[in-house]
């Protein structure tokens, strides 16, 4: 296979599935593209990749860094807006940033946007009020004026430092020179944008003085203001919608939209679409009207913009590292194609799901080839959602249909309807395995849970593979030398078949008895399973074979399994001594590496530090999940209560603890361990509350309780949800109840929030 393919297969997959090394060659392959388009879009103002492609390529980027956080750099463009300035111009530093905007490309995620800020709030049921305006597709643009004067005007560029288009932008007549009654400082940031009907005679007199013309509005208007002769510029039909604002003297209002009236009060010209929304419905309504408008605006939108109303709720919210909390884009959907379904496959995923895949005949959407589609789950494919709900009007899906692909946010492709009209007389209901098709064992659907699972554990290769590929990766054991590529190899060859086998790697080094007969399980699977062909290709490839045979694979297996690791090919002496220190120095590993290692669903590197933290050491860890009961029993409650847990994940722990086989797979791996340091304490050392455990019962006033809990975390205490005799401190406001009464039986100290306040200093 060569580069450019792998590349393409690397590309297809979804991140859940990518190895590390996988994941490392897409990030430096989307970080590298998505450089290049900020450049192409912000710098040269000519775009090589659509907006939907753009935002694809992003959203899979963080969620690759998100999984490999190890990954993740300072420069990546996931923690950046923009690009650097163009050379040519003067550069001028922002002193409120400009930040770019989180996407939504479903109702569902403006919900959850509404939810998570009123979570943060703490408003529970109350309805916030936003509001909502076209997503304007043009340049955004920070224009400055002192004493009602415009003495600066920029270009976004960085986030952080911008261009200075001074000169062109006051030949822009939407931008007043001078303004009265405006703030001593005022910053008015909005977009520069061109009509429809403008774009279309600029290009008719490119087109006759011989000149090329431009590709769209967008492209015309931040050419035009970027141009170094403020002439050419001034000849240009550009306008500009404020909506927003950076550096102030004064507040210009209490809420966005009384904002946005006085700064149209000053002579700004303001979207006339924007409109007060209170609750997430209206802004669906809203956004619903504005798209059914979209194509006789005059002028180029992608989406909706949806803001916060109260300026002060505003503040609270916060910014992330490049995004406001407070402020979400809801775009358009992106461009759909019909295209026949060829056939739906099983993959089984590293926790045993079962996730259809549809195989498509290859069709073009929004400039990218598509050949597959996520199905989901099986209510997806027959038409209902979770709830028994039906979905697409009750239509499943079949092998054979004509199916409407999308993309919308997402590098794998989505299926949003079925043509019946189009449907094969033969097309039969698809059918989910209720087995698994890697090691046939059954597949199950717990109550509850959208997808069907696989039960065999280690046994399914598909899962054995992942977990150890899991096991190795960066911020679990992290062994050098023994990365995805090799735990794969060193599994299809039968030497490493559960954790506890790398540690004993060396003294079976060339031992070939137990490879040999992993092998014969290789080859019975390999027989049965419903789609081996990558298995296949992979155990080829590890044998140095150019076809998969399973005689030549038996005899090149035992001939290389009787060959010590020195003498493999691609493998040397220093190689093989090295990954053997190297396994040796991890038989020392940090508690919450090794928890998190072990692959438990639910249980990521948060929850393994939330966990390490608690329960301090491997024994007592292991201790109480042996003794917990789901539903029942102090070391149930005690687990509940750390701050982090639910119960979906500790039901997960609870029950690998009490599987015989995954238990003594467990207990394998940790006799084969020399240390397992204890959880280290939070920083924060010089904190009055640094190790202490606290817990904080009824109403807070100056502050929501997951501020409080933050805030205690960052100054190194541990927040409970219960109180016991290990609590150090209880945080009592109004309607305090059963835990403050059980701190007073227990002894346990308990203060109120201003007292509080003073002890963290910050009343």
């Amino acid at each position: 296979m060569n580069g450019k393919s792998a590349g393409k297969k690397t590309a297809e997959l979804p991140v859940a599935e990518l190895s590390p090394k996988e994941a490392s060659r897409e990030q430096a392959r989307l970080a590298a593209l998505l450089r290049r388009a900020d450049i192409a879009y912000h710098q040269q103002d000519a775009p090589f990749i659509s907006d939907a492609e753009y935002d694809a390529a992003r959203r899979r980027l963080r969620e690759i860094e998100a999984r490999f956080p190890a990954l993740a750099r300072p420069d990546s463009p996931t923690g950046t807006v923009g690009a650097p300035p163009r050379e040519g111009f003067a550069r001028v530093g922002h002193a409120v940033a400009m930040l770019s905007l989180d996407n939504a490309f479903t109702d569902q995620e403006v919900l959850e946007f509404d939810a998570r800020l009123r979570r943060f709030l703490g408003l529970g049921e109350a309805v916030l009020s936003y509001t909502s305006e076209p997503k304007i597709d043009g340049l955004s643009l920070s224009v400055r004026y002192e004493n009602g004067h415009l003495v600066q005007a920029a270009t976004r560029g960085d986030g952080h430092t911008g261009e200075d288009v001074t000169a062109n932008a006051r030949t822009i007549d939407d931008l007043p020179e001078h303004l009265t009654g405006a703030p001593a400082v005022l910053e008015v940031r909005g977009e520069v944008y061109m009509t429809h009907a403008d774009f279309a005679e600029l290009n008719a007199a490119q087109r006759a003085s011989g000149d090329r013309p431009f590709a769209n509005p967008r492209n015309a208007a931040a050419g035009s203001l970027r141009q170094l002769d403020p002439a050419v510029s001034a000849s240009r039909p550009l306008k500009f919608f404020a909506y927003g604002w950076g550096q102030l003297s004064e507040p210009l209002a209490d809420t966005q939209i009384d904002a946005l009236a006085r700064l149209a009060e000053l002579g700004f010209a303001t979207n006339p679409l924007t409109r007060l929304c209170h609750g997430p419905e209206e802004l669906l309504r809203h956004y619903r009207e504005i798209e059914a408008t979209r194509a006789d605006l005059g002028y180029d939108i992608d989406g909706v913009v949806c803001k916060v109303n109260d300026l002060a709720l505003q503040r609270r919210l916060g910014s992330r590292s490049n995004t406001p909390r407070w402020a979400i884009a809801h775009k358009f959907p992106a461009e759909t194609a019909w295209t026949r379904l060829l056939r739906i496959d099983i993959q089984v995923g590293r926790t045993g799901a079962l996730s259809p895949v549809a195989r498509l005949k290859p069709v073009t959407v929004g400039g990218v080839v598509v050949s597959n589609a996520t199905l989901h789950n099986e209510d997806y494919i027959r038409g209902i959602d979770a709830s028994g709900n039906p979905i697409r009007g009750g239509r499943d899906i079949r092998e054979g249909d004509w199916v409407k692909v999308y993309r919308a946010g997402d590098v794998i492709p989505k299926i949003a309807d079925v043509d019946l009209a189009r449907r094969p007389p033969d097309a039969r209901p698809y059918e989910f395995p209720a087995r698994c098709p890697e090691c046939g064992s059954d597949a199950i659907r717990e109550p509850g849970d959208a997808v069907r699972r696989c039960t065999g554990g280690m046994y399914c290769p598909a899962q054995a593979m992942e977990r150890l590929r899991h096991f190795v990766s960066r911020n679990a054991f992290d062994i050098e030398g023994l990365g995805a590529k090799q735990v794969e190899t060193f599994y299809l060859l039968g030497w490493i078949r559960e954790p506890a086998d790398i540690f004993t790697l060396a003294e079976r080094d060339a031992g070939g008895e137990k490879a040999i007969a992993g092998l014969e399980d290789v080859l019975n699977r390999l027989r049965g399973g419903a789609d081996p062909n990558e298995q296949k290709k992979a155990l080829a490839e590890a044998l140095g074979l150019e076809h998969f045979d399973p005689e030549r694979a038996r005899e090149r297996f035992e001939e290389r399994s009787r060959t010590p690791l020195a003498r493999q090919h691609g493998w040397g002496v220093r190689s093989a001594r090295n990954l053997f220190h190297a396994i040796e120095e991890r038989r020392r590993i940090a508690l919450e590496r090794l928890i998190f290692a072990l692959g438990i669903r639910h249980v990521g590197e948060a929850a393994a530090k939330l966990l390490a933290r608690h329960y301090r050491s491997w024994d007592g860890f292991a201790r109480a999940m042996s003794a917990a009961r789901v539903g029942e029993g102090p070391e149930w409650e005690e687990l509940l209560n750390i701050d982090g847990v639910g119960e979906v994940m500790a039901r997960a722990l609870v029950i690998v603890f009490h599987q015989e086989g995954e238990r003594a797979l467990i207990e394998r791996l940790v006799a084969q361990l020399r240390e397992i340091e204890p959880a280290r304490e939070a920083a924060a050392p010089d904190s009055p509350i640094a190790g202490k455990t606290v817990v904080f019962t009824g109403t807070l006033e100056r502050m929501t309780r997951s501020e409080a809990k933050a805030q205690a975390e960052r100054l190194g205490a541990r927040v409970a949800g219960s109180v016991s005799k290990k609590t150090d401190l209880v945080v009592a406001g109004p309607g305090a109840g059963s835990k403050a009464k059980r701190a007073a039986e227990l002894g346990v100290e308990i203060i109120d929030e201003d007292t509080w306040l003073e002890l963290i200093g910050d009343a």
